[in-house]
């Protein structure tokens, strides 16, 4: 033993319960000159290469400490030789003689949580170091008594490559000489308890595939992209103005192949993309795919906060998909899950010996209805990471927005809690305070780092201001999933027809709130589930009714204000629930009425993003206007959607029995001519073909408070949308062939 290094800190690396081992290993100056020490448990003879000389090394320590002095030397670069118990011998570059790469200044960001893009500097990264290709790692653990990198290299052994801990930062690092993209790793901890398991990296960019659980080594920043128009147009966007039509997608339960596997990243980026395109949606909204272990937990239960799942392919594989998307004109937004992770032994679950990333305190610590552990939002480097997250998505994948998943349950400390379940917040209160200020935190940062992004909260209560800037004291988030619409709209469209006209305000409460957040209409993935019928299956009434009234239903939540966002399914009608084991039943568009429902809704699609009137103006009252909310007795209802035009107006209408309306007046407020531009009951959509008149001219009979009135004929369960004709504007439909004028309807007085 030379240098003065103490037989209880060779001991301690030995035992791998050195916290700072480059004091021991690697090159050190010493009286003689300088030493060098290696650890390899397996090696029958280590030597130091020194050019074309090698010096065999002594053994130190009998579970394969080696140790050399030169003496009368300067530090130099070396190489070491590595000879097993058969004789086979293989070189290389020794991870104890680089130092440290992280600087004290990212020491410094990482722990006061403002290193919202810790992803560059934590995680492995191949790089090169003194001329040496290798790959960095760096992990934080700041309670572990040991880290250390693991994998095949090494035996999955921690005694063999233990990290150097960066003092009061929490961070531990090391370089590995050799290792590449592609490469299989987890972070060994021991604990001062006695704590020992082997982590999947927190920061990892890739994974193996589920049951497997180790990271793996890619380069987040190696694709070229091909969106550079798509992100320029994207950030000059004022996306509140404009059509947003989401499709969510569950991407394993989407389509499956002949031998019942999902389809790759790669294949999607054709079969899923050309459907979306040709139904016209604006946007898809992928269910979780950040790394997940449990396929039940449709990915809402992620592990790899920075990793696409591999179920469908490697990172790369995703940017392709996403890099078509956005060449095909098609935002994507992600699933993001701040509000709780898994309590798998190799994810973040008490990651150190101790409960770092999630509280210690069960009653702030656990979601017990879902099994899960929530974040500890009051820790700057758990702020740093989720802020790392989001920041990570959006500029290494090119996502467009995240929608944040669970966010009653962050906002509330005694979410799901009965009394003496939960802690009150220090003034007393229910409101989660460190989980607020992260999420207005989240908001400013994507938003101003990313113009044009979008943010959309899931949030089912009453929390005020959820979609306004945090200047005022909102949430920050663009958009918020209007759950009460969703509730109403689906519970008075499931009642038989002839009971409608007992609940017809369930239709007209939702205008009551409709402009208090900036809301998107979900039918989402939860509508669809767990016994509550798929959309079709939930319409009452015979087949031809259940169609009719999934039409109308469509025709009225893309006529209200909002948003929308539709279910994979539910675009062509899926009689069965969403099981995220199966793929959908695609056979079903052999059928006439699934086809011309999916015919509808691409329709829809069509006339929202051409009509300004249905999208510029969603969050006030200047782009809606009540006609007839009062008509319950025979369930019917019209209202006006405005653009910022006063020339661009549609007047909606909508009957909601079977019972046809062939002579209804429906007010209008501006003098003209109406073109009729959609009617769910045409024999396009499957329809009974009760189109009425093309276009209609307005007369000056005032009626539902308007000076102005037009004849309608309003379909069985069906919806007409008429829209103010101005000159030299594009047609959507077919051309009209006949204008009819309000004096060649009988009985123009209606019923």
């Amino acid at each position: 033993m030379k240098a003065g290094t103490t037989e209880a800190a060779i001991k301690a690396v030995v035992q791998g319960n050195h916290g700072t081992p480059m004091d021991v290993l690697g090159s050190h100056p010493c009286p003689e000159g300088v030493v060098i020490r290696a650890l390899h448990c397996y090696a029958a003879k280590v030597e130091v290469l020194d050019g074309e000389e090698s010096f065999e090394m002594g053994r130190v320590f009998k579970d394969g400490l080696f140790e050399y002095v030169f003496k009368g030397r300067e530090p130099f670069a070396y190489q070491l030789r590595i000879t097993d118990g058969d004789g086979h011998s293989w070189t290389i570059d020794d991870p104890y003689r680089f130092p440290p790469q992280l600087t004290d200044f990212d020491l410094h960001l990482f722990c006061e949580g403002t290193n919202y893009r810790a992803y560059e500097k934590m995680g492995a990264h191949p790089m090169t170091v003194d001329g040496v290709a290798g790959v960095h790692f760096a992990v934080w653990a700041p309670n572990a008594a040991r880290m250390s990198v693991v994998g095949p290299f090494n035996r999955w052994d921690g005694r063999i490559h233990p990290m150097q801990n960066r003092g009061p930062s929490g961070l531990w690092e090391l370089f590995i000489p050799g290792l590449a993209i592609g490469d299989l790793y987890k972070f060994e901890v021991r604990g001062r308890n006695g704590y020992l398991a082997q982590k999947s990296d927190p920061f990892g960019f890739g994974s193996e595939l589920r049951p497997q659980t180790a990271s793996v080594v890619c380069n987040p920043k190696a694709y070229q992209w091909n969106d550079a128009d798509w992100i320029g147009t994207r950030a000059n966007s004022d996306w509140l103005k404009k059509p947003i039509s989401v499709y969510e997608v569950h991407l394993s339960s989407w389509r499956r192949n002949a031998d019942n596997q999902w389809l790759t990243y790669r294949e999607l980026a054709d079969a899923l993309v050309s459907h979306v395109k040709n139904l016209g949606f604006t946007h898809i909204e992928l269910l979780p795919i950040t790394e997940h272990p449990f396929d039940g937990s449709w990915g809402y239960q992620t592990i790899g906060y920075f990793s696409p799942t591999a179920r469908f392919g490697r990172p790369d594989d995703l940017k392709f998909f996403i890099d078509r998307c956005h060449q095909e004109g098609i935002g994507v937004i992600l699933d993001w899950v701040p509000a709780h992770f898994p309590k798998d032994g190799h994810g973040l679950a008490y990651f150190d010996g101790t409960h770092l990333y999630e509280h210690a305190d069960p009653r702030k610590g656990e979601h017990r209805d879902w099994g899960t552990l929530i974040f500890n939002y009051g820790r700057n480097e758990v702020r740093s990471f989720l802020m790392s997250s989001a920041v990570y998505w959006a500029e290494v994948f090119h996502i467009d927005g995240l929608r944040v998943d669970a966010v009653a349950s962050m906002l509330y400390l005694d979410y799901s809690r009965k009394a003496g379940e939960w802690i009150p917040n220090q003034f007393g209160g229910r409101e989660n305070l460190e989980a607020v200020d992260f999420l207005k935190r989240f908001n400013e940062v994507v938003h101003r780092e990313f113009p044009g992004f979008l943010t959309f909260a899931e949030e089912s209560t009453a929390w005020p201001m959820v979609s306004r800037p945090t200047y005022l004291g909102g949430l920050g988030f663009g958009l918020k999933w209007n759950m009460g619409w969703m509730h109403d709209t689906l519970k008075y469209f499931e009642k038989e027809c002839i009971h409608r006209k007992f609940h017809h305000g369930q239709l007209t409460f939702s205008l009551i709130y409709a402009f208090n957040e900036n809301f998107i209409l979900p039918f989402s993935h939860d509508e669809v589930v767990h016994g509550k019928k798929s959309m079709l299956d939930k319409m009452p009434g015979d087949l031809w009714q259940k169609f009719a009234n999934l039409r109308v239903l469509y025709a009225f939540m893309w006529a209200h204000p909002g948003k929308k966002l539709l279910f994979m399914g539910c675009e062509f009608g899926q009689w069965a629930e969403w099981n995220y084991q199966h793929s959908l039943d695609w056979h079903l568009l052999q059928h006439d009425a699934h086809q011309k429902l999916q015919n509808l809704v691409a329709r829809l699609n069509e006339i929202y993003q051409h009509c300004p009137a249905l999208h510029e103006i969603d969050f006030t009252w200047e782009g809606f206007e009540w006609i007839d909310l009062h008509d319950g007795d025979q369930s019917t209802l019209s209202f006006v959607r405005k653009g910022i035009s006063p020339d661009e107006l549609v007047v909606c209408a909508f009957n909601l029995t079977p019972v046809p309306r062939e002579k209804h007046r429906v007010g209008v407020p501006r003098e003209g001519r109406y073109d009729q531009i959609f009617n769910s009951d045409s024999s396009e959509f499957g329809g009974s073909g009760m189109e009425g008149a093309p276009s209609v001219e307005s007369a000056p009979v005032p009626w539902n408070n308007q000076k102005f009135s037009i004849p309608v004929v309003l379909p069985p369960l069906g919806a007409v949308y008429f829209r103010l004709q101005k000159t030299a504007r594009p047609a959507i439909a077919a051309p009209l062939e006949k204008v009819v004028a309000v004096e060649d309807v009988e009985d123009a007085g209606g019923l």
